[in-house]
């Protein structure tokens, strides 16, 4: 029997950007978001990381059509609900932090927190300091665990910055987005050098864009981290193969998992591992 710890795996199924020209299989509707939910946690996902969209595919921060998700995917199984607060490209702070809004038996478990701005493609993904520290103070003031996201190395010290502001604690969660093109380059030494600046007793998981997802996973896998997939990081299984949904993706990762030695974690050890066992779900 294998030592090591056990490795969670985010589900990340729709984003901002992918698109059914980019793949048909990429969910829109509430009730699609919550059927590719309940699929990923039937494959191995403790976690989904959630975007909304428009009937047309826009991308939505609203609460309603979040909180519509939330129920059908509560209703169905008990996986982690962490919310986007970073939206899309071009939102205001106002637009992208309606989700934290839901309570109750619809609050989210975790919500993402930008730690910085970066050049996103063609586009800048703009996450100044003022909002910054707004969006922190509103994860903190409801209750929700906080998801840090780095694009880059610097962010790692507007993490520090944030938790000496009083707006974040440590140890905390953190999730390296590597491969978006303009930051930080999904390399191995890219992420080993990202994990000597992780605060003691602090998680991490790594989410690998396009090409380089799976490959992100074995390198999580072999560091004894975590990871996310899913379409809106990637929607190829193989190369020019794309994938039937996220659970694809999931599923392929906890092949890549276990082949390195790695169980899959449950929701529950995942509440364990991050320190959401409280949350309403669990309950």
């Amino acid at each position: 029997m294998s030592l090591a710890p056990p490795m969670f795996l985010t589900a990340a199924i729709v984003g901002a950007e992918a698109t059914h020209a980019q793949n048909p299989a990429v969910p829109y509707l509430p009730s699609e978001i919550a059927d590719e939910a309940i699929r990923c946690w039937e494959k191995g996902a403790s976690m989904v990381h959630l975007h909304a969209r428009k009937p047309d595919g826009t991308p939505s921060q609203s609460a309603e059509l979040f909180g519509e998700a939330i129920e059908r995917i509560r209703a169905a199984c008990d996986i982690i609900v962490q919310v986007s607060t970073g939206g899309a490209v071009g939102m205001t702070g106002e637009e992208r932090c309606q989700p934290l809004t839901l309570s109750g038996a619809l609050a989210p478990e975790m919500a993402t927190l930008s730690c910085g701005s970066v050049n996103f493609g063609e586009e800048i993904f703009e996450n100044p300091r003022p909002l910054m520290r707004d969006i922190a103070g509103r994860i903190r003031a409801a209750g929700i665990k906080p998801e840090l996201e780095i694009f880059d190395t610097g962010m790692m010290d507007e993490a520090r910055y944030l938790q000496k502001k009083g707006l974040i604690d440590f140890p905390a969660h953190f999730d390296f987005v590597l491969g978006v093109p303009g930051g930080l380059a999904a390399r191995e030494d890219a992420l080993d050098y990202l994990l000597t600046l992780l605060p003691e007793g602090s998680t991490w998981s790594v989410a690998g864009i396009g090409r380089f997802e799976l490959p992100m996973v074995e390198a999580a896998a072999k560091r004894g981290g975590h990871a996310r997939v899913g379409f809106e990081d990637n929607v190829f299984l193989s190369k020019g193969v794309l994938a039937k949904g996220s659970f694809e993706l999931v599923e392929a990762a906890t092949a890549i998992a276990k082949r390195c030695g790695r169980r899959i974690a449950t929701p529950a050890e995942t509440r364990q591992i991050l320190g959401i066992e409280g949350s309403v779900a669990s309950q």
